[in-house]
């Protein structure tokens, strides 16, 4: 009888070691790892230069508090503002804290304007955590329902559909910011337009509103650049990451510049743990690797070796909806769910997940290969071919 709470429906496997792109498990199986633990694992397992990061730092110090200057957390915070184009960092341990953190923002952002119940803009389909605010944010009925009453204070509107925005911002006087995600993870690999955060930046800009980027899994390299706004050439004002940061070791980050940086004082927020030594070792190591390693160009050509050759595979085929994704980011939509597809990968040896019940995600660590590429799609083409093949009703029984 297991003493966890019964959180998750955990496929009955147990990892023992790990090395690079690849994993063991208990029995000495190896699985080729295109999960890298939904987008935490940027340096895959066992990197030398994070390994030996983090063993040389807690031998030093693992934990301060905040209430004494922090030098690794100091350092981080420089390298994060000099690679993002933001002035400052609040350090926290999650992807969900750092969103908490941009909501309050914005919130004490509104009310130093003098509006009284601020709001903030979200997308449908959104992900931003499970916390009661960033569940509340987030639009997902599965991940809300159970926990009213929500917290109010945000404004939803369709995913890349600046129109809807627009229309906001003629009716709306109380909203203060935009909260989005640039490429939806959990909402389906969905992926927005330039031209969408272009946009979003000039109607913040004109309304004098907050522009907050979700880059907690589409973030630091796995698009082939540090960011996906990068790629839009704009610099929005408040940008929240966390999941890759430290390749696995917990740190979550909300990064704020132009009116957004001066809002929080001593006393409108902070964290326990947030920043640690051992945390921020991780992180700068993890950045160095992907400076030194040429990490951005890599997700950015075995990125696209992997969307060409799923598209040149399944495109067109009966079943597939659309093959999506930026870098090392890809999602393949079937038309039913295929949930079924997970175990059948693994059993041949490859870790994948399925969002959105129909949607085949592959974020693998930003360290894998041509060669390791070309075997994912050696797995997955014939088992996804095999899934599309079968009668729906043969499918859903088999799920």
């Amino acid at each position: 009888m297991s003493h966890l709470m019964n959180t998750y429906s955990r496929i009955p496997v147990a990892f023992a070691r790990g090395q690079g792109v690849w994993v063991w498990d208990e029995s000495g199986k190896r699985y080729l790892d295109a999960l890298a633990g939904i987008a935490v694992n940027t340096l895959g397992h066992g990197h030398p230069k994070l390994t030996r990061a983090i063993a040389e730092q807690s031998a030093r110090l693992i934990h301060a508090s905040n209430l004494y200057r922090i030098a690794e957390q100091e350092k981080l915070a420089e390298k994060l503002a000099a690679i993002s184009g933001t002035e400052n960092a609040f350090f926290c341990n999650s992807g969900c804290e750092a969103n908490e953190a941009a909501i309050k923002l914005a919130r004490l952002y509104g009310h130093g304007k003098g509006v009284e119940s601020p709001a903030i803009v979200v997308m449908d389909r959104a992900f931003h955590g499970r916390t009661l605010a960033t569940l509340s944010a987030t639009g997902n009925r599965k991940v809300q329902a159970g926990f009213e009453p929500l917290v109010t204070g945000f404004a939803r509107v369709p995913f890349n559909d600046i129109e809807s925005v627009r229309q906001v911002a003629a009716h709306d006087r109380s909203v203060v910011a935009v909260l989005v995600e640039p490429i939806q993870g959990e909402g389906g690999i969905n992926v927005s337009t330039m031209q969408y955060l272009r946009d979003l930046r000039e109607i913040c800009d004109r309304q004098g509103w907050l522009l907050m980027l979700d880059e907690v899994q589409c973030g630091l390299g796995r698009t082939g650049k540090w960011f996906v706004y990068q790629h839009a050439g704009i610099r929005p004002d408040v940008v929240l990451l966390a999941k890759g940061l430290a390749s696995g070791v917990p740190i979550g980050v909300c990064l704020a510049g132009g009116p957004a940086a001066q809002v929080f004082q001593p006393g409108t927020h902070g964290s326990t743990f947030g920043g640690n030594p051992l945390a921020c070792a991780a992180a700068l190591a993890t950045l160095t690797a992907i400076e030194e390693e040429g990490l951005l160009k890599n997700a950015e050509r075995t990125g696209a070796i992997l969307l060409r050759g799923l598209r040149d595979a399944l495109d067109g085929q009966p079943g597939v909806v659309e093959v999506r994704g930026q870098g090392l980011m890809i999602g393949v939509e079937l038309e039913r769910p295929c949930g079924d597809l997970v175990r059948q990968a693994m059993d041949a040896g490859l870790l994948i997940n399925v969002t959105m019940d129909n949607v085949i995600r592959l974020l693998p660590p930003l360290v894998i290969g041509e060669a390791e590429a070309r075997q994912v799609l050696a797995i997955l083409v014939p088992l996804a071919r095999e899934f599309l093949a079968q009668a729906p009703a043969a499918a859903a029984a088999r799920a």
